[in-house]
């Protein structure tokens, strides 16, 4: 009876040792952190690839537009005292002296980097690092020109040949990313001395202008158009011909529009990513920046922004490898130098071709 006695209490006494149920912790009990990542209006990504970073990092991200990407960067080192986010998207090899000037961008040499060739990265402090990139150059009608029976231009120095007057649209440098990538493409070719003279060799040759790309693709080049434009010629990408075939509504599997990207004179983009010094999520930030330099989402985007990734292990989508062009030989004109005279060559520009 003693035995019994005492075997109970032993039990009662082990139970009474045994650890209460685990509460669950404050991060537990909190939702997920969430990361805002501003951008240019143009960022886009396929909800799954983003949902996966969310759900391996219990993230929610937040996606904040402000604008093309110069009024964007402008936005956010105007915000500098009253930080909008935590990582910013879609600074430009236009904008890059700016971004890095404005002391606003945290380095982090990320691991991914060994990935991406050295070409890509402008700042050896890996403040901006990068992302994708795309060339301007121009597209053309084929059909419209088979018709016509006449050439389609293949250099710069052609858009001026009176056989062309009338055909060409562009973009206002002043208001379109692309309309100034042209217009630095224009002025690597022809140099300081020679891009003026260039200009208003086109003004002469009948060219129009528009405030934005869209509007000149959509509403006066014959292909975006749907043939109701008069333009054969735009300024636009050389990935709008992979564009054309994916959002075609006639079912086609090859492009109505080809490229057409002269040697030095075809611009190059290079966008970057940054880590905003205001954040108070950095490793996260750096895990997000990590994730745009993977795989998964370098292959994602480009049938989303249409551009080329810059992770050299990525594979493009059979609609690249068949219809977009990678320029071997872009226009070339240093960061610092773009930056110091973006201003003064635009009123240049627009006093040549609007006034």
């Amino acid at each position: 009876m003693k035995r019994l006695l005492l075997f109970t209490t032993i039990l009662l006494l082990l139970a009474g040792c045994q650890p209460p149920e685990l509460a669950p912790t404050s991060e537990e009990q909190a939702g997920p952190t969430t990361l805002i990542v501003a951008s240019h209006d143009s960022f886009a990504a396929s909800e799954e690839v983003l949902a996966q970073f969310e759900e391996a990092n219990h993230v929610k991200l937040q996606l904040l537009q402000l604008g093309d990407a110069g009024q964007a960067l402008n936005r956010i080192i105007l915000s500098k005292d009253a930080p909008l986010a935590d990582v910013f998207f879609g600074v430009d090899n236009t904008f890059l002296s700016r971004a890095l000037q404005a002391e606003i961008f945290l380095p982090y040499p990320s691991p991914l980097l060994e990935q991406i060739p050295d070409e890509f990265k402008l700042d050896p402090e890996n403040r901006l690092l990068p992302v994708d990139y795309g060339f301007v150059n121009l597209n053309a009608d084929q059909a419209w020109f088979d018709a016509q029976g006449l050439a389609i231009p293949q250099t710069l120095e052609d858009l001026a040949d009176p056989a062309y007057s009338g055909l060409l649209v562009v973009q206002n440098p002043a208001t379109s990313s692309p309309g100034l990538a042209f217009l630095l493409a224009t002025i690597a070719y022809f140099g300081e001395d020679g891009y003026q003279a260039y200009w208003q060799s086109l003004v002469e040759n009948d060219v129009l202008v528009t405030n934005g790309w869209s509007e000149a693709y959509f509403e006066h080049f014959t292909v975006g158009s749907g043939g109701t434009g008069n333009r054969p010629l735009v300024v636009s990408y050389s990935t709008s011909p992979p564009a054309d075939v994916l959002f075609a509504s006639d079912g086609r599997t090859e492009p109505a529009s080809i490229n057409v990207s002269p040697a030095g004179a075809t611009f190059r983009q290079i966008e970057f990513v940054g880590i905003l010094q205001s954040t108070k999520h950095e490793e996260l930030a750096q895990k997000f920046v990590d994730f745009l330099l993977s795989k998964t989402f370098q292959e994602d985007l480009p049938l989303q922004m249409f551009v080329f990734p810059v992770n050299a292990d990525a594979t493009l989508p059979d609609l690249f490898i068949q219809f977009a062009d990678i320029v071997e030989q872009p226009a070339t004109i240093d960061a610092a130098a773009i930056e110091e005279n973006r201003e003064s060559w635009i009123e240049s520009w627009t006093n040549i071709v609007l006034r």
